[in-house]
């Protein structure tokens, strides 16, 4: 019985063996070179259509899927050489089931990238910041949808491809009751991060490049997807903030319109300051401001304490960091000019002892 596993009791010519390796090493070969041969003649004619166009999406799109586009060409190729010879339909056609859908979720994957970089390009040189920030928020978040269905339909191809995983899916269709609640119920946190990143691109509580403050940090939106978003602060930290909490929970959003926005200096100053001085050299000084918009300017008392008095010195400028310098440079201005020109405005508590402590003169001493 053990004597049929040995190797020279098989019957094989090796010779025909061999001779039918290198034909179909052969074929493969020559259908490569033809492939490649009509995947050049194919590009050269799109090439010169897409010269003909003045629009740069086609472009950014054909050279995206020329990769994939070659290969799938080859694989075509070996797919008819495949119908000639029969050995080498035997080796190639299980493997083509897991090349043909992979090669189609590349293409399709490209195609998106590309259309994705062809409307940036074009958002860039769009005129209005907030109408530029809300198409670049909903083409990211959409593009990631359709990239991560494109991922997931191509996968699900390659695995229906092996036959065990056919049986496996016929069983559970079978019992499609119990299997959609077991795949509900395991996809509910992936499922509502998808839903989550699609109200985000409808409704745009915020969008790529608006200035959020969330748990008491402000800073930029620089990433939305579907589970989280990231927001770098000034100091250059970036926040994990997930997504579905910017639809459940209030935060700020500081450029949702435009980045017009008012802001205070506050001045807490001695409660027998003369205010009228202050308040005629603080509208001179912003009035001439180069970054100063002439929207807003005021100069209110808001609070009364025993030992002080709170000055809100408020201004508007167009951009939020216009009205950060801004703050900066009249907050330096105002407390330089009160210490030339109003010193006993500025709120002092010290302790003086004319002469010291003769005791504690005699500790001093050495």
């Amino acid at each position: 019985m053990f004597d049929d596993l040995n190797p020279e009791n098989w019957d094989i010519d090796w010779n025909v063996l061999a001779y039918d390796i290198a034909a179909s090493a052969i074929v493969v070969f020559i259908a490569m070179i033809l492939s490649y041969a009509a995947y050049r003649i194919a590009f050269a004619a799109v090439n010169r259509l897409t010269l003909m166009s003045e629009n740069d999406v086609d472009d950014m799109i054909i050279d995206r899927v020329r990769s994939p586009i070659k290969w799938s060409f080859i694989a075509i190729g070996v797919t008819l050489a495949a119908q000639v010879d029969e050995s080498l339909g035997l080796l190639w056609e299980p493997l083509a089931q897991f090349l043909r859908p992979a090669l189609l979720g590349w293409i399709a994957y490209n195609i998106v990238r590309g259309v994705t970089a062809a409307i940036e390009a074009r958002i860039e040189m769009h005129s209005d910041p907030v109408a530029m920030r809300s198409r670049r928020t909903r083409i990211a978040v959409f593009s990631r949808i359709a990239t991560f269905a494109i991922i997931l339909i191509t996968i699900g191809l390659m695995l229906f491809s092996i036959p065990e995983v056919q049986a496996i899916g016929t069983t559970m269709l079978a019992s499609a009751g119990l299997a959609a609640l077991a795949v509900g119920a395991a996809a509910q946190p992936a499922l509502k991060s998808l839903i989550a990143g699609l109200q985000v691109a409808l409704t745009e509580p915020m969008r790529i490049g608006d200035l959020v403050k969330v748990d008491g940090d402000v800073g930029r939106v620089e990433e939305i997807h579907m589970s989280f978003v990231t927001v770098r602060t000034w100091d250059e930290r970036v926040i994990i903030v997930p997504t579905s909490r910017f639809l459940d929970d209030s935060f700020e959003n500081w450029s949702r319109r435009n980045e017009q926005l008012t802001g205070p200096v506050f001045l807490h100053l001695d409660p027998a300051t003369d205010v009228a001085p202050i308040r005629e050299e603080f509208d001179k000084f912003v009035s001439n401001h180069e970054l100063f918009d002439g929207r807003n300017i005021a100069a209110l008392l808001t609070e009364t304490y025993p030992e002080s008095i709170e000055l809100r010195l408020s201004m508007s400028a167009k951009t939020i960091g216009d009205l950060w310098n801004l703050r900066c440079e009249t907050r330096e201005h105002m407390v330089g000019w009160l210490r030339e020109n109003m010193p006993d405005a500025l709120i002092r508590h010290r302790l003086e002892v004319p002469g010291g402590h003769e005791k504690a003169g005699e500790a001093a001493a050495p």
